[in-house]
């Protein structure tokens, strides 16, 4: 007998409270597996795929794309045990591969892909937050008429008569503020073809399909001509930008923050990055200045071990810690994330240039689990890739310190009494006043600076 089940947003185990939709990849009437991926969900720290715990027929998304749910709150309906599933539509493409998001596409085997979660559902009472509206139900989700499960609140005739067109319109991809452009101008996104990132539908897009740029604006030049552009535009704070901003200013007004800066010399470091990139040991792999940075500070942090420490004020402890998660600080689409190198103080550098690469990838794509987002115990931030000197970086929470590497770039030198065209860097180190004084703070600095201006330190020191 068929049975409606609900599937809860759940904790993914860092203490979750809510997440964004991103993107469905079933839709109302399709036949899922268990452990078949049915949603990608934004969470404070990462983008996480979550799998189906049941086996059945999709009859509704209760939360549409874009929209940002509570966890405990039902996400989707699935009539289980039903003997007159509909068959999926199947559309491999040439190679036999399953394409991600492709609606109707075979579900992917249990075995072929994990789950990333531990367990589903929530507690009652287990987050603590405030009350807000509830998000407005995606139209077009049909509950099948001869189910014989009770009706959910979610499940109603009015919604069972939606269209197969209305149905369809929950699986856009399109972000809040290009929908709600869409809703200005009269535009049904289900029809217009998407030309950004994922097939996405972007403002352009939208413009296109109105026939002529129909927001209210001012003229600004943009790529040599003129385009209307509204006067100012809201961004809802979710996601990591959300999780930075809170963690940043945490971390701000809570660690007395002091930060040192140090003009160095890495000549010797560029030629040694040249020689690495030469040798059998690192084929395949991204050799840059920022390995050898890293391995300078894993050095100085062994030989000063208060640097590589948090400040426990609940118990009124300095937690000084003898391994290093080195956390590399990654800009990316959805904001500045910050994985780790789990024990990297263990690695040789070979392994160590594979795991910073590994991090930077995932970062790029917005994989990034949420185990390599916590845990950290000292961080890197190369500002040097954004063309700038140097900056004063804040200190990542839990942690206290962080190294700032600057943009290498030649500059005049003084080397054996004569002047010298070298190549130069700065370095800015930011630490915890509670914890690090600054005789210690600058000796760290200036060992870190010793190292990358003669690398063979790197060997006499480790």
């Amino acid at each position: 007998m068929a049975e409606l089940k609900q599937f809860k947003l759940p904790d993914v185990g860092e203490g979750l409270t809510e997440a964004d939709i991103i993107k469905w990849h079933v839709r109302p009437g399709e036949s899922i597996k268990v452990n078949q991926i049915i949603v990608e969900i934004e969470t404070a720290k990462a983008v996480v795929e979550l799998p189906s715990p049941y086996e059945g027929v999709v009859t509704d998304l209760l939360v549409a794309e874009g929209s940002t749910a509570d966890v405990g709150t039902p996400i989707i309906s699935v009539r289980v045990g039903a003997d007159d599933e509909p068959a999926a539509i199947t559309v491999p493409p040439a190679n036999g591969a399953v394409e991600p998001g492709l609606h109707g596409s075979p579900a992917p085997k249990a075995e072929q892909r994990q789950a990333v979660l531990v367990g589903y559902g929530v507690k009652l009472g287990a987050t603590t937050r405030r009350q807000r509206r509830p998000a407005a139900t995606p139209a077009g989700s049909p509950a099948p008429a001869e189910s014989a499960a009770p009706a959910s609140p979610a499940v109603t005739p009015a919604r069972s008569a939606a269209t197969a067109a209305d149905a369809s319109r929950v699986a856009v991809l399109a972000k809040p503020p290009v929908r709600k452009l869409a809703k200005d101008l009269g535009v049904d996104l289900a029809v217009v073809p998407g030309t950004g990132p994922s097939g996405s539908i972007t403002r352009d897009d939208v413009q296109a399909a109105a026939g002529a740029p129909a927001v209210a604006g001012v003229p600004a030049v943009v790529g040599g001509g003129l385009a209307a552009v509204p006067r100012e535009e809201r961004i809802p704070i979710r996601g990591v930008r959300k999780h930075t901003a809170a963690a940043v200013a945490a971390s701000a007004f809570t660690a007395p923050h002091v930060t040192e800066f140090l003009q160095i010399d890495i000549t010797e470091t560029m030629a040694a990055v040249a020689r690495l990139r030469d040798l059998p040991e690192f084929e395949g792999v991204r050799v840059s200045p920022l390995l050898l940075v890293a391995r300078a500070l894993l050095i100085a942090a062994a030989r000063n071990p208060m640097v590589n420490s948090s400040w426990d004020d609940a118990a009124q402890e300095i937690v000084v810690k003898h391994y290093v998660n080195l956390g590399i600080a990654a800009a990316t689409d959805r904001g500045l994330v910050v994985p780790n190198v789990k024990d990297a103080h263990a690695m040789a550098l070979p392994a160590l240039a594979r795991a910073i690469n590994a991090l930077a990838d995932t970062a790029r794509t917005g994989k990034t689990t949420p185990a390599e987002l916590t845990g950290g115990t000292i961080t890197i931030t190369n500002v040097g890739v954004f063309g700038v000197d140097t900056g004063t970086p804040i200190i990542t929470p839990g942690e206290a310190a962080i190294l700032a590497f600057g943009q290498v770039r030649d500059a005049p030198w003084v080397v054996d009494g004569e002047l010298a065209v070298r190549k130069a860097c700065t370095l800015a180190l930011s630490f915890d006043h509670r914890i690090i004084d600054g005789d210690l703070g600058s000796a760290v600095l200036r060992e870190v600076g010793a190292m990358l201006t003669d690398p063979l330190r790197m060997l006499a020191w480790s």
